[in-house]
């Protein structure tokens, strides 16, 4: 018996996703971690310094959040797109009954 084939983009269930972690949320944290001990730990222009470093953490975390929101938008109109050929086939939508005649 073959396995469905799934989308290249997705990844096996169980399938370890921790350099995924890192870069989500160990990398920005990091960053923000580091800005926060130059604000903390510096002189007084150090501050605009540790201030940049600080945003570029959050910078990092955004555009993460971005690209997996990109990501989520894909997969709904692949979903859409999907119960539209299945309505162009049966007449009906899924999850649907089928209409009486």
């Amino acid at each position: 018996m073959s396995t469905p084939e799934r989308p290249s983009h997705q990844r096996p269930a169980g399938a370890s996703g921790w350099p995924l972690i890192v870069l989500r949320y160990v990398l920005p944290g990091a960053v923000v971690l580091a800005g926060l001990v130059v604000m903390a730990l510096g002189s007084e222009t150090d501050l605009e310094g540790g201030g940049g470093i600080v945003s570029a953490g959050l910078a990092i975390f955004f555009i993460n959040w971005l690209f997996r929101a990109g990501a989520r938008g894909d997969e709904q109109r692949e979903a859409e797109d999907r119960a539209r050929e299945y309505f162009d086939r049966h007449g009906h939508w899924p999850g649907e009954a089928p209409p009486r005649h």
